[in-house]
C-alpha cells in the first residue's frame, strides 16, 4: 500500500513538473490584420528579415511573388539564391483564405494537401512592408518589403511593431539582396 501511495505521488509530481515546463513559456498570440485588400498585396515582395528556418537556411536574395488564380486562390512563387548549391531555387504553391478575403490569414501549400499558416500580422497602410508569422512565430516569422531595402524610418517602424508583437528582433536574420 505504501509503495502504491508513493508511486501515485511521484506520478502527480512528474505531471506537475511537465505542466509547469509546458506553460512557463506561453506562445505568442499574433492575430491577422483585418480590412485586408488582397489585390493590393499581390505582386513581388522582398524578404528583408526572417527567423532562420530549414527550408530557407542560408538563402539570400529571397523574394515572394503573389498572383491571383482563376479559382480565387493565390499563386505563390518563393525564390532565393542558395549559396551551397551556387544557384537560385524556387518553389511554387498556392494560398487560400482562412477567414475570408478581408482578413490577412491564409493557408499556403507547396506540398499537395499539406497547408501551413501565413498570417499577415502587421501591414503598412500603403502596403510597403508586411510582417508575416506562421503557426509558431518563434520558428516562422518574416519582415517583407516592396523594395529590397527599407528606408531607416520604415525599417524602424516595422521593427517597433514586431517588438510590440513580442518578437525578439535581435534573433532576426537580415537577408542580403
Amino acid at each position: 500500500m505504501k509503495l502504491k501511495f508513493w508511486g501515485i505521488i511521484s506520478a502527480l509530481a512528474g505531471l506537475a513538473i511537465l505542466t509547469a515546463c509546458k506553460t512557463s513559456q506561453p506562445e505568442l498570440a499574433l492575430h491577422p490584420v483585418t480590412g485586408f485588400d488582397a489585390e493590393r498585396y499581390l505582386g513581388k515582395w522582398y524578404e528583408l528579415a526572417r527567423v532562420e528556418n530549414r527550408f530557407e537556411k542560408g538563402m539570400s536574395k529571397v523574394t515572394a511573388e503573389y498572383a491571383l488564380n482563376g479559382d480565387g486562390t493565390i499563386k505563390v512563387i518563393n525564390a532565393g539564391y542558395d549559396p551551397a548549391k551556387g544557384r537560385f531555387r524556387s518553389a511554387t504553391g498556392k494560398a487560400k483564405f482562412a477567414n475570408g478575403p478581408d482578413v490577412g490569414a491564409l493557408r499556403v501549400s507547396f506540398f499537395g494537401p499539406f497547408y501551413g499558416s501565413y498570417n499577415i500580422v502587421a501591414l503598412d497602410r500603403n502596403y510597403q512592408w508586411s510582417i508575416v508569422a506562421g503557426d509558431n512565430p518563434k520558428k516562422y516569422f518574416w519582415v517583407l518589403s516592396r523594395q529590397p531595402k527599407l528606408s531607416n524610418q520604415l525599417k524602424n517602424e516595422a521593427l517597433s511593431v514586431a517588438r510590440k508583437l513580442g518578437i525578439d528582433t535581435k534573433s532576426l536574420l537580415w537577408v542580403q539582396h
